[in-house]
């Protein structure tokens, strides 16, 4: 789920400092590795979630206020359309609740319109929204950026803030509070050199163990966030995940992270319950598409997308269409690991 100059590649923090139906068929490349094309004017989609009931993907805009959903093969409908949101809101990270029927958004409002950082949850079936409920400060001087999402096996709601090093819980019923806020999160030096230096905690992702997995962005850090109390312990990887963004755990325990930075997804895997992990494979990603978010479909069948935020979020460039394409690893095609 993810602003300081145009070479950027997290959006909120783009944005920060930056400051509808079609159609289109897909294609199929070798391998049959799945690619989408879709056509939706200006869209410029940073978050992406999968609806296993309707089997479409959901993507939100940069500017335009809305949640889409696109098929297997191309087609776009507009599912939500939130005009009481402030205009040019941000809608970025995505996570579906089966369990509530409901889609969550992270929220962020572009400067100089009236701060606005928030999850908004919205009914999958008609639209409607739920709860609009604006997240808190953990201290002042707080800068608020929600990014990205996730959901426990209660409905409760987990958003990370880009702009700082803290996590915030948001109830089923739309109670907002920091969550986790650990020292932990800021032990590791950050060099300034870095265009994505500000942007901190970003792609989150549910363990039905009880516990998230968590990736940041300016140290290339991931962290593993007891879903209870907010314990964090940082978890020894044989690689840093620099930029790393969005972040998916397939059914098997693999954890997938993608970077719109360096342009790659990372396959890691562990032994220990992630005190512990492995980067067992990596995947090259198109640096032009600004590959920020990945989701899995009910086959665990993984699909990454491209939506060209840094285009949109330097206000200089119009664009029809965008991709969502599945990814693989390599080292997992002859493993058995079934893609159908």
């Amino acid at each position: 789920m993810t602003l300081l100059s145009l070479k950027l590649p997290f959006t909120a923090l783009l944005l920060l400092h930056l400051l509808l139906h079609v159609s289109t068929p897909a294609t199929v490349l070798a391998a049959s590795r799945h690619v989408i094309k879709f056509r939706s004017p200006n869209l410029f989609p940073e978050g992406i979630a999968y609806d296993p009931t309707s089997q479409r993907f959901l993507v939100g805009s940069l500017h335009q206020r809305t949640i889409s959903a696109i098929s297997g093969s191309g087609e776009v409908q507009i599912l939500i359309f939130d005009t009481s949101l402030p205009e040019n809101v941000g809608i970025f990270g995505l996570a579906v609740d089966l369990s509530s029927h409901r889609v969550l958004a992270a929220v962020y409002a572009i400067p100089p319109l009236a701060p606005l950082t928030a999850l908004a949850a919205y009914d999958l079936r008609t639209g409607n929204r739920l709860f609009l409920s604006p997240l808190p400060y953990s201290s002042p001087s707080d800068t608020l950026i929600a990014n990205d999402v996730d959901v426990d096996s209660n409905g409760n709601a987990y958003v990370t803030n880009s702009g700082g090093n803290f996590i915030w819980k948001v109830t089923k019923e739309g109670s907002a509070s920091v969550f986790s806020n650990s020292p932990i999160f800021t032990e590791i030096p950050v060099d300034p050199t870095l265009v994505y230096s500000n942007c901190s905690l970003n792609g989150i992702a549910y363990v039905s163990d009880g516990y998230f997995i968590v990736g940041q962005s300016n140290t290339g850090k991931i962290y593993k966030v007891d879903a209870e109390d907010g314990t964090a312990t940082r978890v020894d990887i044989n690689a840093n995940l620099m930029g790393a963004d969005g972040i998916a755990v397939r059914k098997d325990g693999v954890v997938l992270v993608a970077s719109p930075e360096v342009g790659k997804m990372w396959f890691l895997k562990s032994n220990d319950s992630w005190g512990h992990a492995e980067v067992f494979d990596e995947t090259a990603l198109d640096l032009d598409g600004f590959p920020t978010t990945v989701a899995l479909t009910e086959k665990d069948r993984a699909y990454v997308l491209y939506g060209r935020v840094r285009e949109g979020a330097s206000g200089k460039s119009e664009r029809e269409y965008f991709e969502i394409e599945e990814v693989r690893s390599e080292k997992e095609s002859g493993s058995g690991v079934n893609y159908i």
